[in-house]
């Protein structure tokens, strides 16, 4: 799981805990379920089972993979749209070709991340690319929903590519952690994701045996994904394993343990850090839409089928499903 790797003892450290801070309990810990997204790529449904009050502004996230494809194996998905929130697809191991009615596009790898603010609408698609297709190899990357508060639902269309060497590196207390802060902040650090809605997103490697303890916005929910590995969670120190999800409670930090023992072939736990301002709006999702009422659906679906998200480029990637 490369990613963005760095030597830790060289990088600022997050600061450790002070008297006045109050470590963030489990409220719950939910284990995701295997299903198969677009054209029959396998991903763990991390949010499943999970209160959207909880979740909030979160909608929906997908860990895909890890898989290693056997040439003409790797899948992705065909052109589909998308209206009332912004996707974020993070590329662990990989590459994935993105394309977009509005203009964005580029390849997805190497730590990287492709921000889209599908807003008033868009179509875009994202595949691997030819060469990927026809080698096979290691395929693992996460994408994420984040709603749109019903004032910026219709907002234009927006595209940040995010290469792996632009996010913000950050190192434990201890040392033993490596922290890639997307967006948002962390302990004063700053990702490079520009978001309309308050979040803040990081990767963070914890070495066997070590800790991660970071101060969290008191404002924003929080939520811990294990990618890889296992260790401990939260004030309690609950355990927690490769693709569980932890909802944490009210605070302003928290705490992620690494066991010393890990399997072999997962070195180190790897885990997801999020959480954001909760917009407290209703919403109705109907497939790629999110928006706040049944109604809105309805006209999105009907500007969809008017052409009103744009079109299909001339020159527009399509699916390769090899020689």
């Amino acid at each position: 799981m490369p990613a963005v790797t760095a030597n830790t003892l060289t990088l600022p450290r997050i600061h450790a805990a002070t008297a006045p801070e109050s470590e963030r309990a489990v409220a719950s810990v939910t284990s995701g379920p295997r299903g198969f997204e677009g054209e029959g790529f396998p991903v763990t449904r991390a949010f499943a089972g999970v209160p959207a009050a909880a979740l909030d502004p979160f909608i929906h996230m997908d860990q895909m993979g890890e898989v290693d494809y056997a040439p003409g194996e790797p899948r992705g998905t065909d052109w589909h749209p998308h209206r009332g929130f912004e996707t974020v697809t993070y590329m662990i191991d990989g590459r994935f070709q993105h394309q977009d009615s509005h203009g964005g596009g580029g390849l997805i790898e190497n730590g990287a991340t492709q921000w889209m603010t599908a807003g008033s609408g868009v179509l875009h698609i994202e595949t691997p690319p030819a060469e990927l297709v026809d080698s096979g190899g290691l395929f693992h990357g996460v994408q994420l929903w984040v709603n749109l508060p019903r004032k910026d639902k219709f907002l234009a269309p927006k595209y940040q590519n995010l290469e792996g060497e632009q996010v913000t590196l950050l190192a434990s207390a201890d040392g033993g952690a490596l922290v890639r802060v997307i967006a948002g902040d962390l302990d004063g650090h700053r990702g490079p994701g520009a978001t309309y809605t308050p979040i803040t997103l990081a990767h963070a490697t914890i070495q066997p045996g070590a800790q991660l303890s970071t101060p969290w916005n008191p404002a924003f929910n929080a939520l811990v994904y294990v990618l890889s590995g296992r260790g401990t969670v939260g004030a309690e120190g609950r355990p927690i394993r490769q693709g569980q999800l932890a909802v944490l409670g009210a605070g302003d930090r928290i705490t992620v343990s690494a066991a010393y023992a890990q399997d072999s072939n997962r070195p180190a736990l790897e885990v997801l850090l999020l959480g954001g301002q909760p917009i407290r709006e209703p919403v109705f999702q109907y497939g790629p839409f999110v928006m706040n009422t049944k109604q809105e659906i309805i006209e999105a679906l009907e500007d969809f089928q008017s052409g009103a998200f744009g079109h299909i480029p001339a020159d527009g990637i399509r699916p390769y499903r090899g020689r």
